[in-house]
């Protein structure tokens, strides 16, 4: 991944399909891999270069596909090899590239690994997970005890997630060969790279507590790309929620980074109690936010490289959680304006580009396993059901799960028949054939923002410089290269806000949510208006 190779993943913009929720083309009621392949000119249009697929691997779903009992075959809710095949080809045709999501932290407990490894403490698979007599006090993220008992060979073994999902034990050496004969066998099959789910983990050591940014990660994150990655023209991205925007930089930096790119969660848990978890909500801090983009552009400015986004399969839909759904349209532009106009990767999650909300569900049309294990947990504690509920409908992983809105048919015309969650009840209003056809419509909106961050260099290797950085509601910055210039508003209000920009008087307006305002001394900017100013070399903007 040298500087001698192309890098075309710093000018891609990325599109994560979470396939059980995007087109379903056999009417079962679950989205497939050729449901998949009847959106790629859908995708092509709007301006995408990679997409993203979450799980397709066979699995039980406890975890929806990222519990693995066999990462060498296609799930058939989803389809068969041959259809994988033709998925990787006819995106190719349309001049994309694909990658996959890599789930090699944790397998299902169904994976053959784990059924050879439970049989005796003497399995050749014994050391492919984690084991102990006693359990310790580390908890699972989706709530209770990281441990559980297994009676057939009589100890606990480790899961950081779901019981049903033991995590590896990357200190096994013949456990890493066998993940890097996996990781290279679909590289062979001509697919352009990997998401390396919560990869942050696979340098933990149990014993001493240390999980996130363990004493391995970085011995194994290299051997991992020696193995696999360091001699091919793949991307590589890597959740690693649990690293700090440091570590972020020191892993993507250099002639040869350990990956391209890393999904850091500072930014996105900047709605959360302090150390009380993803449950316990606060009011969004701007001043917080800006600090945080901040440091990131900063620190990745001339080492590194970011990865924009802010929501995927286990985020909230930001236009719900960061935005104003009174305002949906406004706040959906002005959200991914403030994002993409950074140095980095934009990514686009399934729904954002045409404005899709979270939902406001009952209990029991939740599918999500730690949604229902955090309702029974705060339960027992005694918290209303009505408090558990507000931060579920604000945080669970389901509000961005639910089926594609397409078009205000049936099911929104994700399938024919009953999906395996329910449609979100706004899709009459909300879907992609009502916004493609609306001249102000997000999707074309986020078209011509994909175009220009192709046109500028700026975009890529402007410096970044926040403006105002402690004005509680407007988020302003500056981009600048030798040549050019960008100035980047966004309002966070839905009041009218006044600033003085006399400094940017007379730079020009080329893209808005709403009527440009012209920079001024006293620029007013109506309820969460958002714009990119340019000035610099290219003559027919400035005209």
């Amino acid at each position: 991944m040298g500087k001698n190779k192309v890098e075309w993943w710093k000018t891609a913009i990325i599109y994560q399909i979470y396939p059980l929720s995007f087109m379903d083309s056999n009417s079962d009621g679950i989205g497939d891999l050729q449901g998949i392949i009847s959106k790629l000119s859908y995708l092509k249009n709007l301006g995408i270069d990679v997409i993203w697929l979450s799980p397709v691997y066979q699995s039980p779903m406890d975890d929806n596909g990222y519990d693995i009992s066999d990462y060498l075959k296609i799930d058939p809710i989803f389809g068969t090899m041959k259809d994988m095949q033709e998925l990787i080809k006819q995106t190719h045709d349309f001049g994309m590239k694909i990658i996959m999501d890599l789930v090699v932290n944790h397998t299902s407990d169904e994976h053959p690994w784990f059924k050879f490894a439970k049989e005796s403490k003497n399995s050749p698979y014994r050391d492919f997970y984690i084991w102990n007599d006693q359990p310790n006090e580390i908890d699972s993220v989706f709530g209770g005890s990281a441990w559980t008992y297994e009676g057939q060979s009589e100890q606990y073994y480790f899961h950081l997630f779901s019981h049903k999902q033991p995590d590896l034990n990357w200190q096994n050496k013949k456990l890493r060969e066998e993940i890097y004969r996996i990781i290279n066998w679909w590289l062979d099959q001509g697919i352009d790279g990997f998401r390396l789910d919560v990869i942050d983990l696979i340098g933990k050591d149990v014993k001493s507590k240390m999980l996130s940014d363990g004493p391995f990660l970085i011995e194994y994150l290299n051997e991992l790309n020696q193995n696999c990655f360091a001699n091919r023209d793949v991307m590589t991205v890597g959740e690693m929620p649990g690293l700090s925007i440091e570590r972020a930089a020191e892993i993507t930096a250099g002639e040869h980074p350990l990956l391209n790119m890393v999904f850091q969660f500072t930014h996105i848990s900047l709605d959360e109690m302090p150390n009380l978890g993803k449950w316990a909500l606060k009011k969004l801090d701007l001043t917080e936010l800006k600090q945080v983009f901040n440091k990131m552009q900063h620190l990745m400015y001339r080492n590194g490289w970011n990865s924009l986004f802010l929501a995927n399969h286990d985020q909230p839909r930001a236009v719900s959680r960061f935005g104003d759904i009174n305002y949906r349209l406004e706040s959906s532009k002005m959200l991914y304006t403030m994002l993409y106009g950074m140095q980095g990767t934009p990514y686009v999650y399934q729904g954002e580009e045409i404005g899709m909300t979270g939902i406001d569900f009952e209990i029991n049309q939740y599918r999500d396993l730690e949604t229902l294990n955090i309702y029974e947990i705060l339960s027992k504690k005694k918290l209303s059901h009505d408090e558990i509920m507000k931060s579920i409908h604000m945080k669970s992983r389901d509000n961005s799960r639910t089926p594609f809105q397409w078009d205000d048919q049936p099911y929104a015309g994700f399938s024919k028949s009953k999906p395996w969650i329910d449609v979100n009840l706004n899709y009459i209003e909300i879907n992609a054939k009502k916004d493609i056809e609306d001249p102000n419509g997000v999707y074309l909106y986020f078209k011509k923002l994909f175009k220009l961050r192709k046109s500028f260099p700026v975009f890529e290797n402007g410096n970044f410089n926040l403006i105002d950085r402690n004005h509680p509601s407007l988020f302003i910055y500056e981009r600048k290269n030798e040549k050019e210039k960008l100035l980047i508003v966004s309002s966070f209000s839905n009041l009218v806000e006044r600033i003085d920009l006399s400094n940017y008087r007379g730079m020009k307006c080329i893209i808005s949510n709403q009527e440009c305002i012209e920079l001024s001394k006293d620029s007013q900017f109506p309820p969460f208006y958002t714009a990119i100013y340019y000035k610099g070399s290219d003559s027919s903007v400035n005209d």
